[in-house]
């Protein structure tokens, strides 16, 4: 079981969730819609599996720990979104908004 959390967190958290939160980066860039970050991230979560399932003798068809690593990338992967759609946001409408926190923004006292 150590093995297994070992492997789920270095491997899915650390690379795939990375490889998720630069997909969230790169849609949040060309401003298409957080709905289409759902389909992305079910292939890199497929992509783990395969890749858990050839380098660490991992479970293959696995349902439960498909879901489970969908759902780490995705919540990983929104994050990257949020955070970019909100730089994004602030820096091209700068007379509109203005940062509130790391991942969003608001409207302008004046505006």
């Amino acid at each position: 079981m150590s093995n297994e959390l070992l492997v789920f967190s270095l491997f899915t958290v650390v690379f795939m969730g990375g490889a998720g939160f630069l997909t969230g980066q790169a849609i949040a860039n060309t401003w298409r819609s957080v709905f289409q970050l759902g389909a992305y991230c079910l292939i890199l979560a497929a992509f783990d599996r395969i890749l858990v399932f050839a380098l660490f003798q991992g479970d293959f068809l696995s349902l439960s720990g498909y879901v489970i690593d969908c759902l780490a990338i995705m919540a990983i992967a929104l994050l990257g979104f949020r955070r970019t759609r909100a730089r994004i946001m602030v820096r091209q409408y700068p007379w509109l908004y203005e940062r509130k926190g790391l991942m969003g923004w608001r409207d302008v006292d004046g505006a």
